[in-house]
């Protein structure tokens, strides 16, 4: 393994005795060399990615394309606005050019112009220097986390890769996940987000970015490195959710407390409709379907009984604009009526 991008707390914190409560439980023995590596202060989640190679390699093109133009018009700004700062500067020296301005020989009309111009000059280049010119530096360098381009050179393009997402600010102000129930409801309704079928089968592992979650690209090439040198299978890291706490060290997240063949059925549900959907050129509305309920039911009160009554109706008048009667087509291509939700 490459590197320790821990905080180190694990080898002094004192664990207690008792195993943690459900559904948290201890790491595999498999996974230690891959914890060892990891930050204490991030939730991280493992999953394996089988899209084909051919489709990945087709997804990545797509932000090399956009940094390398990002890069030829962050040059090529340079290059045109450089000279001009030059003349200015010069200018302030004392050495009078074409920028120079003679305040109490001009007018108001030309001094106003003049002086906006500049002031938007120097705003645009402040922002593109801040803000846009460490995007392509970060994705070909990065930081200690690694860079999407270092990930590809050392991992290629494969049927089978290891993701791992790290957690982004929202964890340091969550709680204890472990001890305060309020806490761990929370967590776990944005594990059961981010874990969902639905959104690992669908999108590969570049797209599963958000404002929750960042992928940890060192991260995916360590797992890579412990498959590869045999240290582990790639089945050890479908779907490991890990996590770190000051009194039990290290835990994942047994993912299979709660499931039953209930939740299993409705799964295989939503697949049927989503099928249908995509069938009369209207899965664009599924993925539609699907934020509302997510983005409703981890509002802040629960999704209580008259929140699911207004998000129904909202959700079967946003099928009835697309010309489509939910509760119909649902109960056509599932063959259970009623408005369902997703139980990812």
């Amino acid at each position: 393994m490459a590197r320790q991008r821990g905080t180190g707390k694990s080898s002094s914190t004192k664990k207690k005795d008792t195993g943690p409560p459900a559904p948290f439980k201890r790491p595999p023995e498999v996974l230690q060399p891959f914890i060892e590596t990891l930050d204490e202060k991030c939730v991280y989640i493992t999953h394996i990615d089988s899209h084909q190679r051919d489709f990945k390699r087709k997804i990545f093109v797509v932000p090399i394309l956009m940094n390398i133009a990002l890069t030829a018009a962050l040059l090529y700004r340079i290059w045109y606005i450089a000279p001009y700062y030059l003349r200015i500067f010069v200018s302030i020296l004392g050495y009078f050019n074409e920028t120079t301005m003679v305040v109490d020989e001009m007018e108001w009309n030309e001094i106003i112009p003049e002086v906006a111009k500049r002031a938007f000059s120097f705003m645009l280049d402040f922002l593109l220097f801040v803000f846009v010119w460490s995007w392509p530096i970060d994705f070909v360098i990065g930081n200690e986390h690694g860079s999407p381009v270092m990930w590809r050179w050392n991992v290629g393009f494969r049927n089978q890769e290891v993701v791992v997402r790290r957690s982004r600010k929202w964890v340091e102000t969550s709680g204890d996940f472990v001890n305060d129930e309020g806490a761990k409801s929370l967590f776990m309704s944005r594990i059961s987000m981010a874990t969902a079928p639905m959104l690992t089968n669908e999108k590969t592992g570049y797209l599963l970015m958000t404002a929750d979650w960042d992928l940890d690209w060192a991260a995916m090439v360590d797992t890579t490195m412990m498959v590869d040198e045999k240290m582990a299978a790639i089945e050890a890291f479908k779907t490991v959710i890990l996590l770190f706490h000051e009194d039990y060290g290290w835990l994942c997240v047994d993912t299979t407390v709660g499931e039953n063949d209930v939740e299993d059925d409705r799964r295989r549900q939503v697949f049927a409709f989503r099928d249908a959907l995509a069938a009369v050129g209207k899965e664009a509305l599924f993925y539609r379907w699907i934020e509302i309920i997510q983005f409703e039911s981890t509002r802040p009160g629960g999704f209580t009984t008259d929140r699911q009554e207004k998000t129904a109706q909202e959700i079967r008048d946003l099928f009835k604009n697309e010309g489509i009667d939910f509760d119909k087509f649902w109960e056509e291509s599932v063959g259970q009526s009623g408005l369902a939700t997703p139980g990812m």
